[in-house]
């Protein structure tokens, strides 16, 4: 009696430990979540890292060497077209400018002395061309001597010679003062080479140099950037980048704000690839410029090259590998099944498939269930 009791209880404990095996451990491990496939769109894109730049980044440099008197601008500042930005040291200019303008003034002076000169002179041979005409009847007619005549024909032709003589100078009065004035106008053209002006509305985004400074004309002395030709240059795989065109939508994300996405258009496709990493250089432009925006930091950019409308599609999560074919399990009758998927096209999270409908039961795998096999009984 004692011994039946005794495996009563061992066979009652034992059915009690199987129960609850059976209900907490076995049933948990073999119930799997599943889910249908949907329809609607797909969007193909392809990833990106890149960094910012510009079409149109402007080195500003002074027109000639020398010292910086000024810099009215920093790093960071905004400015307009034609805001002067930079003033050079003109040394001697200003007074050399000065001294033109003096000989300017002085040739006019000149040109107006000769003038009046040259009025005198021709007043002249006037009164001297009527005493000459005198003396030429006067000779005719035997009342004036040959010295007489020879003397007023000896005067005319010296004033004529006075004539010429003062307007050559004249004429060499007026080259002075065109000389002079062209001296001017170098000058001028010299001294607003001094001063250098915003070539565009920009953004600053470097000074490289200071005040002070003596500098070559080639010397950058400030980095502008058209902000309207900001875009990011991002390089592409190879194997993915031939389906990418110009004018596909594109949305950017900037590393220092990981959580707001900007809207993009690829605006250029590179025409060579690097023969190194293999990838070839798409620029994307900013359909909005991000305020504020530095040069050369770091994006990712998605370009969306492809939708497909009213298609099938799964998450991605529910793919799997299995001897080597890509599928994902199927439930029918309580029942898992393997099947092979024929891809159509696939993004980030989603895949869109042609062998299964809407009503297709695919179980979710999960790593802390009991690993799914052919014809395996689930639970649902």
């Amino acid at each position: 009696m004692n011994n039946f009791i005794k495996y009563s209880i061992a066979i009652l404990v034992i059915a009690l430990l199987a129960g609850i095996f059976y209900i907490k451990v076995y049933i948990p491990k073999t119930t799997f979540t599943t889910i249908q496939p949907t329809l609607g769109e797909l969007h193909v894109s392809v990833r990106g890292i890149g960094n910012v730049s510009a079409l149109n980044i402007y080195s500003i440099t002074a027109q000639t060497g020398g010292k910086i008197l000024e810099i009215l601008t920093d790093d960071g500042k905004w400015v307009k077209k034609d805001d002067l930005l930079v003033v050079m040291d003109g040394v001697d200019l200003p007074q050399q400018l000065e001294v033109a303008k003096a000989n300017f003034r002085k040739s006019q002076f000149e040109e107006m002395a000769l003038q009046s000169e040259l009025n005198n002179q021709k007043a002249q041979k006037a009164l001297l061309q009527i005493t000459y005409n005198r003396y030429e009847r006067l000779k005719e007619q035997g009342f004036a001597s040959a010295s007489e005549y020879d003397k007023a024909n000896a005067e005319l032709k010296s004033i004529d010679a006075s004539i010429k003589a003062t307007v050559s100078r004249i004429d060499s009065a007026k080259a002075a003062v065109v000389v002079a004035s062209k001296n001017i106008d170098a000058l001028h053209v010299k001294i607003d080479r001094l001063k250098v002006y915003a070539p565009v509305d920009g953004y600053v985004i470097s000074k490289e140099a200071e005040v002070a400074q003596n500098v070559l004309p080639s010397t950058a002395i400030l980095k502008i950037v058209d902000p309207t030709t900001l875009w990011v240059q991002a390089k592409i795989d190879e194997r993915i980048s031939a389906q990418i065109e110009l004018n596909q939508k594109a949305t950017i994300t900037l590393r220092s704000q990981p959580d707001k996405i900007y809207e993009g258009v690829v605006k250029r496709i590179g025409a060579m690839s690097d023969n190194v990493t293999l990838e070839r250089e798409i620029y994307i432009a900013f359909e909005h410029i991000p305020e504020p925006f530095y040069i050369n930091e770091q994006a990712e950019v998605n370009i969306d090259v492809k939708t497909y409308t009213n298609i099938i599609k799964v998450p991605l999560k529910v793919i799997v590998e299995k001897n080597g074919k890509i599928g994902m399990w199927i439930a029918k009758d309580n029942h898992a099944h393997f099947l092979n998927i024929e891809k159509i096209a696939q993004n980030n999270s989603e895949i869109a498939i042609s062998n299964v409908d809407e009503n297709t039961q695919i179980i979710v795998p999960d790593t802390a269930k009991k690993p799914l096999s052919e014809n395996m009984k689930i639970n649902l």
